[in-house]
């Protein structure tokens, strides 16, 4: 297939559309940083993690087209992310420095080209209903109108938040409870990890969401790639955490991490991929024991942060758990869903 083969139905014929290449990179952060400075004051892109997302091992899951005026301008991205079985990604960004009418008729486009590749991918799954996931940064209301003519609806609002890092945290934090164990995964003599214990981590990720908002099964391939993906990702940084019971030691919850970029003075950071702890163990003090050891294990590496997002709605609080420990709010994000039955 051709680049000439990449369109946008109904777009008109002044806007050009191809499939992005790894030269496009700069140009697809400069715009992403672009929206971020317009939506929520700031902006922190990775470019690796967008060259990844282009032409990377990120692009093998995306359908992805750019979209340049006459002129050969970066008008706008558009993504669709087939994550797991009936849930698919559709991320559109649109330069804003466009006129808000020539942007809403290229989003409305991308929005609606979204649809169409998520029912082609959920009719190569063989699936009857999925979900398109989407979002918007809680303050960009040119989005969210976007979003809401393309039939979506706002479902929940995320904190991202962050905490600074002390060096004397390597060793001042408190251990875990008595009972309780946190552990890297194992790993073998190469520094791969250990099948059985990254399966426990998915395992006991999956039981712990189970009864969260919009939770939806993903099988441990598309798990482990997905996480891969990131350029920030390290195998040091999974952690197993078990509870001692009667029958032993059993899974209790787990967290990954990855690397944060270096900031504006050069110093990187970590962030809380994943965080769950198991209905089995809950008010044992996991979930606070699993947080000691990324802030301690950031501290030892010489970071300055650790960030990560909670659902503001959270039934199990977590939000005051963070507030406690020390993160803020940085920002707002949300999710917004539409369900697509086939």
């Amino acid at each position: 297939m051709s680049d000439a083969d990449v369109t946008i139905d109904g777009l008109p014929t002044h806007y050009a559309t191809r499939r992005p290449q790894a030269e496009d990179a700069p140009a697809v952060a400069a715009l992403l940083a672009d929206h971020q400075r317009a939506a929520k004051g700031s902006a922190g892109v990775d470019p690796e993690a967008v060259l990844g997302q282009l032409v990377g091992t990120g692009s093998w899951t995306r359908r992805q087209v750019l979209v340049h005026d006459e002129a050969g301008q970066l008008l706008a991205w558009f993504s669709v992310h087939d994550r797991a079985a009936g849930r698919t990604l559709v991320e559109v960004t649109v330069s804003p420095a466009l006129p808000d009418d020539e942007a809403a008729e290229i989003a409305g486009h991308l929005y609606a080209a979204g649809e169409r590749h998520a029912r082609d991918i959920a009719t190569m799954r063989g699936l009857r209903t999925s979900l398109l996931d989407t979002g918007a940064y809680a303050d960009d209301l040119r989005q969210q109108r976007w979003l809401d003519a393309a039939g979506y609806r706002q479902t929940r609002t995320w904190l991202q938040m962050t905490r600074p890092v002390d060096p004397g945290e390597a060793t001042s934090l408190p251990g875990p409870r008595e009972g309780v164990v946190i552990r890297p995964v194992d790993r073998h003599d190469d520094g791969l990890p250990v099948a059985s214990d990254l399966q426990a981590v998915h395992r006991v990720l999956e039981e712990s969401f189970q009864d969260h908002f919009s939770s939806y099964r993903e099988s441990f391939p598309e798990f482990v790639m997905r996480l891969r993906e990131d350029p920030g990702h390290r195998w040091d940084h999974w952690w197993l955490a078990t509870v001692e019971t009667d029958e032993g030691p059993v899974p209790a919850g787990a967290v990954v991490s990855t690397v944060l970029r270096p900031d504006a003075d050069g110093i990187p950071g970590s962030y809380v991929d994943y965080i769950g702890v198991h209905r089995r163990a809950r008010g044992r003090g996991v979930a606070k024991a699993l947080l000691h050891t990324v802030i301690a294990d950031a501290a030892r590496r010489g970071r300055n942060r650790v960030g990560l997002e909670v659902d503001a709605d959270s039934p199990t609080g977590a939000d005051g758990l963070y507030t406690s420990l020390g993160w803020v709010t940085d920002y707002r994000t949300q999710s917004w869903h539409r369900d697509l039955d086939l």
